[in-house]
Parts: C-alpha cells; structure tokens; sequence
C-alpha cells in the first residue's frame, strides 16, 4: 500500500546525499583553485540565490491553481493563527537545532543554511501540490503507484539541488513525505471523499503561497516565520464545504 510513498521517501534520500556529495567535492575544487577560499563561498552564494529564484518560479505558478482567492486568505489568516498559537517555527527550528548538533560529526561540509530551514523548505516542496495528494490516494486506494514514481523521479533530481544548496535537512524531509503521503495512502478510504478536485486545488495554492515566502526568506527580503503557516494547508477542507 505504501511503496510509492517509500520509493519517494528513498528517492529524495538519495537525491539529498548525492547533492550534499557534490557539494564537498565542489567546495574542494574551489578551493584548490582559490587558497582563500572566497570563489566558494561566492559560488555558495549565487547557487543558493539561484535556487531561491527557481523556488520563487515554483510558487507562483503552483498558486496559479486556485480558484477562489477568498478560500486561500481565510485558510492563510485562520492557519496562521493556529500556528502561531502552537509556535510551529519555534518547535520546528528547536528540533532542527538538535538534529543539527547530533549530526555535526558527520563530514557533511559548512552548512549554508540551518538544519530547520533544509527541512522546511524541501518538505513544503516535496509535500504540497496535486501529485502529493493523488499519487498517495491512488496507492491506497488502488495500489497504482505510478504517480509517486513519477514524483519520486522529480523529487530525487530537484533534492540533488537543494541538498548541494540547503545541506542536511533536505534529507530529513524524506521522514515528513513518508509521514504526509502514507497518513494519506492509509486514510485514503476515508479521505478520498473530501478531497474532490476543487479541495486539491485550493490546498495546492495555499501550500505554494508558502513557497512563495520560503523564497523570499531564502533570497534575505523577509523573515516569515513559513512554519506557522502550515495549518493552512488542510483548512481548504474545511472551507470548501461551505464556500
């Protein structure tokens, strides 16, 4: 039932270890070209701004599958409130701060960004949008698991980028895909009726919105606490029956 949801888990594993790989192998290069150092760190620099700019591109045509503006202001006012009562980014950062000092043994290179802020940022990406939700509906549903697969393949490649780029907590958000996609696959059944097309949708803009300030934080314009903003996401389900 869940081995579309695992083969992605796996895939974004893979993809994170050979980004991080590359990464060490690059910063080596660099640096036996430049003593000093400054050419990677300047090539840290544009990569990570590039992905930021590719990310930005991701959100705003992911928001583009909305179809009532007022359902994702109120899921983003109504989410935040909730978040921010429960301090989500709080918890999160706290969680990422210990898996960050547990794992500083590892040979893994400077980080150029936070544990938490890798976690957060590829499991937003990794986890909203239609083939999340359909691919894990049909691999509880019916056992097709041909959209994860297909979701595992674009996953693996875009983690390789943001595991050079983001570092550690890329890998890390292969354990909130497996948690996200199978609670889905294992409640297929009992969801399926709720999430219709419309629901997809608007969930899909709301959690691409997020993406959308994950970008700008990346890119140094705001300091969004994106976190508290996740609850968001599921109150589509909610709003959409009597919206």
């Amino acid at each position: 039932m869940l081995t579309g949801t695992i083969v992605n888990a796996l895939a974004i594993l893979a993809g994170a270890a050979a980004g991080m790989l590359l990464k060490q192998v690059a910063g080596k290069f660099s640096a036996s070209l430049d003593g000093a150092g400054t050419l990677g760190l300047r090539l840290q620099t544009i990569i990570m701004q590039g992905v930021a700019l590719c990310i930005l591109y991701i959100g705003i045509d992911g928001c583009l599958n909305g179809e009532n503006a007022l359902i994702a202001i109120l899921s983003m006012v109504l989410g935040s409130i909730i978040g921010e009562l429960l301090d989500l980014d709080k918890r999160m950062r706290s969680l990422g701060d210990w898996v960050q000092a547990k794992s500083s043994h590892l040979a893994l290179g400077s980080q150029s960004a936070s544990v938490s802020e890798g976690f957060v940022t590829a499991s937003l990406l990794f986890c909203v949008g239609a083939m999340a939700i359909v691919g894990a509906l049909n691999d509880g549903l019916t056992g097709d698991h041909s959209t994860l697969f297909a979701k595992s393949l674009l996953d693996g490649i875009s983690s390789i980028v943001y595991g050079a780029s983001l570092g550690i907590g890329v890998a890390f958000s292969a354990a909130a895909v497996l948690l996200y996609q199978g609670f889905i696959a294992l409640a297929a059944s009992f969801l399926a009726p709720f999430l219709v097309e419309s629901v997809i949708a608007e969930m899909t803009c709301v959690g691409f919105l997020m993406i959308v300030a994950l970008s700008f934080n990346m890119l140094g314009i705001t300091k969004i606490k994106v976190m508290n903003l996740v609850p968001a996401i599921f109150l589509p389900i909610l709003l959409c029956m009597f919206m």
